[in-house]
């Protein structure tokens, strides 16, 4: 049955907005057209649901209350016209899925969650045709910060592989497909069902609106600093394109308009957005990302001697960019303290003698200790605990204390988190680190793995140096650098005694803490350090 849709009672107004077009499934109450009156402009919401058949009016013309606009087919009339087309099908269907099934199921083997960025595939470790056993290593991914194996969910033949090296993926990202043994899909069941489901949510999120960053915003997009903000001045556009708006965070005032009368259209926001994240990216790639600066000198050192070219390992480029991000907008600030650490010391390796005896493999290392009188000192002075907002206009006081510590490994530079290390022993502490270290130089880190951190300690002790200035890793806003510790000479106030020394370095966000704060809390660890006691008071 047809369904004719008529101009409610809004008077005498000008169609300016077609909102659906033929064919088009329609909900009741979706917007179908925009109008636009003397003082106002408003959508025209559906009546009733059904299936666009024709369309009456055109952008421009005047229309008034009860003049046709649309006709509808009723969603009963659609229904039954596929009900038989799509019952033969899922017939076929089903016929065709019962044979393959006597022998073997053929099952997607998806990316499980490895968190929201994309990854690069760096190596796939199996070939077509080859028999698979659950968990076993199907490709090897790189992220931002480490790489790690992809196992497969199930056993099965690899009978497609749909990937190869140098592809981007994410979670839910189709790699393979096995036939599984038909006897032995059952156990896979609920991983196929989970995979689907992840598979849903990955195919859905190219829909979702891109996520421009408000640094590089601010930066880039701009001169002025009003660049996204809320829509609350007068600009000729839609309820429907200032909710568009909204949802990507674009100030209409700095949209061109290419509708009539300069009216802002949904195809004038989303090319707004394409710029903005093209200039963006665009000035990500200097240094900074910053306008004015000038750019990186070119030079022919072949012409200077021999020389070879080495290409940068992803999670070396990766931290590069932070790196550079973080040193040019954060003010660092850096102190030094030194902590004696002479009874740790000794305390440590007599702990060391007894836990040998038991053979559990634990071994206690001085940065247990820096990481407990860190905690201690974050929950005394909270500040050192937060981060800032991007427009620094506010702080984010964290109750959870996470630590990051900084480990080289061939592959880089990585940053595992250990959490919540104000409510774990020594011992505890010590087993955790040596298994993220472990983790670490294997390249086996996950995304969680990295994620969370409200501060990090960085130590070169067992290289050397004697003091360093570390960058901040934001979005925190101080970090700890610790150097080899070694014997010194200290006064006492009657002889100079011999002394372990711990040199530490303590680099701070001066927006968010005072120089006098951050002496504080360097000497407040050199504190703790010099008499563990402290700790448990």
């Amino acid at each position: 049955m047809s369904i004719e849709i008529n101009v409610p009672d809004i008077g005498a107004v000008e169609v300016t907005e077609i909102m659906v077009k033929v064919g088009d499934k329609v909900d009741v109450e979706q917007s179908l057209i925009t109008v636009e009156g003397e003082k106002a402009s408003m959508e025209v919401p559906s009546p009733q649901a059904g299936v666009v058949k024709e369309i009456k009016v055109a952008v421009g013309d005047k229309v008034t209350t009860g003049k046709l606009i649309m006709v509808f087919d009723t969603v009963e009339k659609v229904t039954e016209a596929s009900a038989k087309t799509t019952s033969d099908a899922n017939t076929d269907k089903a016929d065709s899925k019962d044979v393959g099934q006597a022998k073997s199921e053929l099952t997607e083997v998806i990316v499980p969650d490895i968190g929201n960025d994309e990854v690069e595939v760096t190596d796939i470790m199996v070939n077509v045709g080859d028999k698979i056993s659950v968990e076993q290593s199907l490709i090897t991914v790189e992220g931002e910060k480490a790489s790690m194996e992809v196992p497969a969910p199930f056993a099965g033949e690899v009978k497609e592989i749909k990937i190869a090296k140098g592809d981007k993926v994410k979670t839910g990202s189709l790699i393979m497909i096995f036939a599984v043994d038909a006897t032995a899909a059952s156990p896979a069941a609920s991983a196929e069902t989970s995979n689907a489901e992840i598979a849903k949510k990955s195919e859905a999120s190219p829909s979702e609106p891109p996520q421009v960053s408000s640094t590089a915003q601010a930066s880039n997009v701009s001169e002025t600093k009003n660049e996204f903000i809320e829509n609350d001045a007068y600009v000729h556009a839609t309820p429907l394109i200032r909710r568009l708006a909204r949802a990507f965070g674009v100030n209409l005032a700095k949209v061109n308009g290419t509708g009539r009368k300069g009216r802002i259209l949904r195809e004038d926001v989303q090319t707004y957005v394409k710029e903005a994240v093209k200039r963006s990216e665009a000035g990500a790639t200097t240094a900074g990302g910053l306008p004015g600066m000038l750019p990186w000198p070119k030079v022919d050192f072949s012409k200077l001697g021999e020389v070879e070219e080495v290409e940068l390992g992803r999670i070396q480029k990766i931290s590069s960019a932070n790196l550079s991000r973080n040193w040019v907008m954060i003010p660092h600030v850096t102190v030094m303290e030194d902590a004696d650490i002479t009874e740790v010391e000794a305390f440590r390796k007599q702990q060391n003698k007894e836990i040998e005896k038991l053979q559990t493999g634990v071994k206690i290392t001085p940065l247990v200790f820096v990481m407990k009188a860190v905690a201690r000192a974050l929950e005394e002075m909270p500040r050192f605990n937060s981060s800032i907002s991007a427009d620094a206009q506010r702080l984010t006081l964290k109750k959870y204390v996470h630590i990051g510590i900084a480990v080289d490994t061939p592959n880089g530079l990585v940053v595992p988190v250990i959490r919540d290390v104000n409510k774990k022993g020594i011992i505890e502490l010590s087993k955790e680190l040596m298994e993220v270290s472990k983790k670490a130089r294997a390249g086996k880190l996950t995304a969680s793995d990295m994620q969370g951190g409200s501060f990090t300690i960085s130590s070169l002790g067992g290289i050397g140096t004697t003091s360093f200035t570390p960058i901040i890793n934001a979005p925190e806003v101080a970090i700890m650098g610790l150097s080899r510790s070694s014997m010194k000479p200290v006064w006492n106030g009657s002889e100079f005694i011999s002394r372990l020394i711990l040199p530490m370095s303590l680099s701070f966000d001066h927006r968010v803490i005072d120089g006098a704060d951050g002496a504080r809390f360097a000497t407040r660890i050199a504190q703790l350090m010099s008499d563990i006691r402290r700790l448990v008071m």
